[in-house]
């Protein structure tokens, strides 16, 4: 405590070789002076300028105010503007909708700002050079952003597709501007950039309305053809869940060094894809088995000289 009375003395021109109560007494005066003229100082510009920033204060609150109101419906009328468009998808939608609210609020917080007096001059030139210091920081992120742009704006597949994406298949779960949610056929939870999907062949299996199968099937050299493909095309066309328009084909496709290999290309919807292909494999083994269609196994002719 003495110790800081006699900072406080010497910070003030006051000699230490007074006595202490001395010391104590003038330094108390000198910090009362020092109170006083800050004080002087404060009354001042309340006195010259209290009225105005009280004046600022009520309107950048009534610019807050007014603007969160404006902010919001400019927001709804962007939205119901997009869904008007058949060609706006959700994921464009919702990043059009954030980009407009959060412009609309930076615009909003910079007038009020200025409003309170405040040079923001500098403060653009330091967000500028902090936006390029980011940018360069976050090249990756914004790879994945400006990817996810393309994919809200060509929109090659939505959630619940199954889709083919850089050799990993699977269902899309979630979809954002920076990456895709798919879950495999497995049961596997495998989150993908968006920067991949895009740099990368896209396949949709359930775009189109209509998804063909191709079944491979082979026969004996001496089984009559013909009775083949109308036992396979019989099985094709009873099946439920094989459409009728295209029709079912049944057909030749090779010759092999034991069997006559035949392709079996029957339509279904992409939900039922899976079932009927299964189905069907079994369903024409067991009729080639029932009227007599040999399949061709694999053989070894021999020839022994004597």
């Amino acid at each position: 405590m003495t110790n800081g009375i006699i900072e406080t003395a010497a910070e003030t021109g006051i000699g230490t070789n007074q006595p202490p109560l001395t010391v104590v007494t003038q330094t108390f005066a000198a910090e009362v002076d020092r109170g006083r003229q800050v004080l002087d100082v404060a009354v001042h510009w309340i006195a010259e300028n209290g009225i105005s920033f009280l004046v600022n204060i009520l309107v950048s609150l009534l610019l807050l105010a007014i603007g969160s109101l404006v902010i919001r419906m400019l927001t709804k009328a962007t939205k119901r503007a997009l869904n008007r468009s058949e060609r706006i998808n959700t994921l464009l939608e919702n990043f059009l909708c954030s980009l407009v609210n959060k412009t609309a609020w930076v615009l909003l917080l910079m007038i009020v700002i200025q409003r309170m007096g405040v040079n923001i001059a500098p403060l653009i030139a330091g967000l500028g050079v902090t936006g390029f210091i980011v940018g360069f920081a976050c090249q990756e992120s914004l790879g994945n952003l400006a990817a996810g742009m393309m994919i809200a704006i060509n929109h090659p597949f939505a959630v619940g597709d199954f889709v083919e994406i850089g050799g990993i298949m699977g269902t899309v779960k979630e979809l954002n501007m920076m990456a895709a949610t798919l879950a495999t056929p497995d049961n596997k939870k495998i989150l993908v950039p968006n920067k991949i999907i895009w740099g990368s062949p896209i396949t949709n299996f359930t775009a189109i309305d209509k998804r063909r199968m191709e079944i491979a099937i082979g026969i004996s050299y001496g089984v009559d053809i013909g009775k083949a493909r109308r036992v396979a095309l019989e099985v094709l066309r009873a099946h439920p869940l094989v459409l009728k328009d295209p029709e079912p084909i049944a057909e030749v496709i090779a010759f092999g060094e034991y069997s006559v290999n035949l392709v079996l290309r029957p339509w279904a919807a992409p939900d039922d894809y899976w079932s009927a292909f299964f189905e069907l494999n079994r369903q024409v083994k067991e009729a080639f088995e029932k009227n007599g269609v040999e399949i061709a196994l694999p053989q070894l002719d021999v020839h022994m000289k004597s």
